[in-house]
């Protein structure tokens, strides 16, 4: 084979849960779900899941009420932050080790540019480094894009090699339904399908035209665009920036007075100018997240007249956020995100 270029894409397995089991080996091979203060009983949700918990049908997002409910026996622990940024720091400086370009996009996962006429020896190697370094397990999607790249790294899992290239996009791909394509979720999907549109090969041979009619002059050619397997090629080390900063509380009492639903918008706000200021770019847009009861949950976004760090302005552009809800249920979860430039 001859060398050519290639985009790899990293993901390590189970991160969170695997993170607490290399601190606490005696839980290996038991259900291990990880959110909130570890506590099901309190109102929180899974952050990740081992696969021995996923086992039982519990899954990131779900109320650890329910996660307890299809897993009694799970060891149940809270998340700890700092812990697992410091072990993605680790896995990723491991990366840079490697003859790759690296492009972080998370705490666990990373793209990979390489020119190397082997790619599969190539993410055999990465996978060894990142367990030898870590003790981690990880996944490597090998792809001519950094689309096929992602998709390919779900075909390879757990701890895998897997190839997904324009050769066998069509014979891997085509008869799949549009939410395997990376940018597609259920509600687009839905949309799609009220124009009879459910595979990724239909999205394909999908007229233009229609989609930009549904979904805008931009959006509309682009979900196309993911369905033929069209992606991003460039990997690029700049070092990752997050595009936003958040903080959510849940509340263990629903909240039904306005007055302290705004109060509590407001104090969120003020912890995020905090993260603001410390990450010292300027905010252009504050978000409000409602989990409303039962498990119903939205967001409203208000854009800032101008870039700031000032906690006023931001407050105020959340309480206005808040306003755009129009349902008046009790409210289990609030959060405030704030987005920077680009973001």
């Amino acid at each position: 084979m001859s060398e050519q270029d290639w985009v790899l894409h990293v993901d390590l397995d189970q991160f969170i849960a695997a993170v607490e089991v290399a601190r606490r080996p005696e839980l290996r091979g038991r259900p291990v779900v990880v959110g909130g203060t570890g506590d099901p009983t309190q109102r929180a949700v899974v952050a990740t899941a081992s696969y021995e918990a996923r086992e039982f049908g519990v899954h990131s997002g779900m109320p650890l009420r329910l996660a307890r409910k299809r897993c009694p026996d799970a060891v149940f622990l809270p998340s700890d932050g700092p812990a697992y940024e410091a072990v993605s720091a680790h896995v990723m400086d491991v990366l840079r080790e490697l003859p790759v370009v690296v492009e972080v996009i998370g705490w666990d996962e990373a793209f990979l540019g390489t020119r190397t006429d082997d790619p599969e020896a190539l993410a055999l190697a990465v996978r060894r480094a990142v367990k030898a370094e870590t003790g981690l397990d990880s996944s490597v999607g090998i792809g001519d894009n950094k689309l096929r790249a992602k998709l390919a790294t779900g075909f390879a899992k757990p701890a895998g090699v897997y190839r997904l290239t324009r050769d066998n996009w069509v014979e891997v791909m085509a008869g799949r339904p549009v939410t395997a394509l990376w940018g597609i979720g259920s509600r687009t999907a839905a949309k799609l399908a009220a124009l009879d549109v459910r595979t990724v090969e239909e999205l394909a041979r999908a007229d233009v035209d229609v989609l930009a009619a549904r979904f805008g002059p931009a959006m509309g050619p682009h979900f196309r665009q993911l369905a033929l397997g069209a992606g991003d090629t460039n990997v690029s080390a700049t070092p990752w920036v997050a595009k936003s900063r958040s903080r959510e509380t849940t509340f263990q009492r629903d909240l039904a007075d306005p007055d302290e639903i705004r109060a509590q918008v407001r104090l969120l706000a003020r912890r995020v100018v905090d993260d603001v200021r410390a990450e010292g770019r300027p905010a252009v847009r504050v978000v409000v997240k409602v989990r409303f009861v039962p498990f119903f949950t939205y967001t409203r976004g208000v854009a800032l007249g101008e870039p700031t760090m000032e906690p006023e302005p931001i407050e105020d552009a959340a309480v206005a956020a808040l306003a755009r809800f129009e349902d008046t249920r009790a409210v289990r979860l609030l959060g405030v995100r704030v987005e920077f430039s680009g973001g």
